[in-house]
This record gives C-alpha cells, structure tokens and sequence, in this order.
C-alpha cells in the first residue's frame, strides 16, 4: 500500500515538473549551447515562455553571440586602429621609392665601373668623404646618380662613365695626323679600325713629327684641349745643330715673328749636348700649324727631328713607337681639371 503511495506522489512530482517544464519545450541539446545560432537565444527567451525559457536563452544566446560574434571584430578594430596611428606617426614623411621605381644607379657601382676599384674599395671611398656629387661631397651609402647627368668626382678628379673613351697614342713618324686618308697613306685611322665607337683625334702633329697624340669620343673634351683660350701646354723635345747661344732660349720665350704673327714659347732647356748635336725641350700653349718647327728655324736652328713628349698632363714615358694605350681615370680626371670640366 505505501509502496502504491510513493509511486503516485512521485507521478505527481514527475507531472508537476513536467507541467512546469513544459513551456521551456524541452532542454536545449548540448551541441545547441555550443555552436546556437545567431539569434537563437533571443527568440527562445522573448517567446513570452517560462521564465527559465527566457533566462537560460538569452544567457545561451548572450554567450553564444560574445563568443562567436565579438570576437571576430575585435581583430578588425585593432588593426584599424594600429593602421590609423602608423598613419599618424609617419604623416608628412615621403614615401621611400621602391628599388623597382627607384631612378639611377648606386654610386658605388659608378664609380666600380669606372676604374675606381671595387664596390668595396668605392665604398670606402665614400665612408672616406673622398667623393663629390655635383659639388657636394656623398659620406652616405646607397646615393643613387645619373653618370650622363651628374658630375661624380673622386680627390676632386672627374669621373667618366663607359660611354667615354679617351686613348694615347705614340704616333710614328710618316704617319698622317686624320682619322682617313683618302691617298691612302697610313693614317691614324688604321690604328683604331676595329673600334666600334667612332673616335677622332685632339689636334694634330705633322706627318714626319713624332710623338703623343690623344683620340677620344668627348667632343667638348677635344675642343677645349685645342682651344687657345684654355692654354693647355704641349711639350716637345727638338733635335738641332749647334752652337746655340745663350740667348736662344730667352729670344723664344719674348716671342719670334711669323709669317702669321708673334709665337712665344712658354720654356726652353737644352737637355742634351754631344758637339754640335743638341737635344732641346720646348713647351709652349699655342696649336698653329708647324710652330715648333717654324719658331726655332726663324731662330736660325732648323729642326732634324720633333717628337710630342707631354700633352697637358699626359705624358708620353717610355710608351713605344706605334702603340696605343687607354688613359687611366685618373689621367682622364686631370685633363677634365685642366679644361675646367
């Protein structure tokens, strides 16, 4: 009989909470507290149910939305944020070029090109505060320049870039000073036919004078060192018959009278003397046709033999007879300072 009692009070209780659980619609499954979607709570709990209903939805939903819509936002935000301060704190600074867009080339590898050494050794260079870039002296790496445009300098000597060429040559003697002969004499042509870069000769030297004659593809360069403005002196060495009195040197240096005019020479040194033979060196800045030969024969002292040893700074040294040399950069780089380049 009290077994029949229990099972009915605890029917009722089953009922009852069962009633009372009714309007929740049952327990939400465990994978639906998990993963709900969005919304979900709220329109369980806003359904007008129990109060259990409503609680445990929009808690279910509240958790459910911080934990699956916030944070996917947060980042956002953040980064938004990071994004409008960086902006902040670089305004008003350029933009650095990228390495594509970036125009010229890296000094150091200038200047390695021309000669200077290697891209090491021309950074040294720079570190040294040894090189110039249009008057101003480059201490920093990477400086980016244009060789055709802009004047590198190293210890205040120009720098060329590969599109320059500059030559000496020890001319012979019966050798004619133009780039063609159309006689078709041996020329100076002939010793730079297999140059593809056409190259023309600075000034000239009579066939039978022997001696340096510089060939180059830098026009304004060529002009300058013949122009009589830029009084760029040539040296010779003359051999003539003696005796010589005293006074030559001194009547060359006031100036001897020309079919076309007054010609001077700048210096005058007898440098060798075996009897009457003399061996003498004659510099001067003038470039009028046959001047050495003329001055020292209105002297009284015909030349037997004329050879070119010093064009400006360029000297000829023991460079033989009919070969042809490249001019060092920093032989280039005196001549420009000679002529102001």
């Amino acid at each position: 009989m009290r077994s029949n009692d229990r099972n009915g009070d605890r029917n009722k209780r089953g009922s009852g909470g069962a009633g009372r659980n009714q309007p929740r619609g049952g327990r939400p499954r465990p994978e639906e507290r998990r993963h709900p979607r969005t919304g979900a709570g709220t329109g369980s709990g806003g359904g007008g149910g129990g109060r259990g209903a409503g609680g445990s939805g929009g808690r279910s939903g509240g958790a459910a939305g911080r934990r699956g819509g916030d944070r996917p936002a947060r980042p956002r935000e953040y980064e938004a944020r990071i994004e409008e301060r960086n902006r902040e704190r670089y305004a008003g600074r350029p933009a650095a070029p990228r390495a594509a867009d970036a125009e010229g080339e890296r000094l150091q590898k200038v200047l390695a090109r021309a000669g200077m050494g290697s891209r090491r050794a021309c950074e040294e260079l720079i570190d040294q505060g040894r090189v110039e870039v249009n008057g101003r002296v480059v201490v920093e790496q990477g400086v980016r320049v244009d060789p055709d445009r802009d004047e590198i300098k190293v210890d205040g000597l120009t720098v060329t870039g590969q599109a320059h060429l500059f030559f000496a040559l020890n001319k012979p003697a019966g050798v004619v000073s133009s780039m063609d002969d159309p006689e078709g004499r041996q020329c100076l042509g002939d010793y730079v036919q297999n140059r593809e870069t056409r190259l023309f000769h600075v000034g000239r030297l009579d066939t039978e004078t022997e001696g340096l004659i510089l060939l180059t593809n830098h026009g304004e360069l060529a002009h300058r060192l013949t122009h009589p403005r830029y009084g760029v002196v040539k040296t010779y060495l003359a051999a003539i018959e003696g005796p010589l009195p005293r006074d030559l040197g001194r009547r060359l240096k006031e100036g001897v009278r020309l079919e076309d005019g007054f010609a001077r020479a700048d210096s005058f040194r007898v440098v060798e003397n075996h009897g009457r033979n003399y061996l003498v060196e004659v510099a001067l800045h003038e470039g009028r046709k046959h001047i050495v030969r003329r001055m020292l024969a209105e002297a009284g002292f015909p030349v037997d033999r004329l050879v070119r040893t010093r064009f400006g700074p360029i000297a000829l040294g023991d460079q033989k007879s009919g070969w042809l040399r490249r001019l060092t950069n920093t032989e280039v780089g005196q001549l420009m300072r000679e002529v102001g380049l």
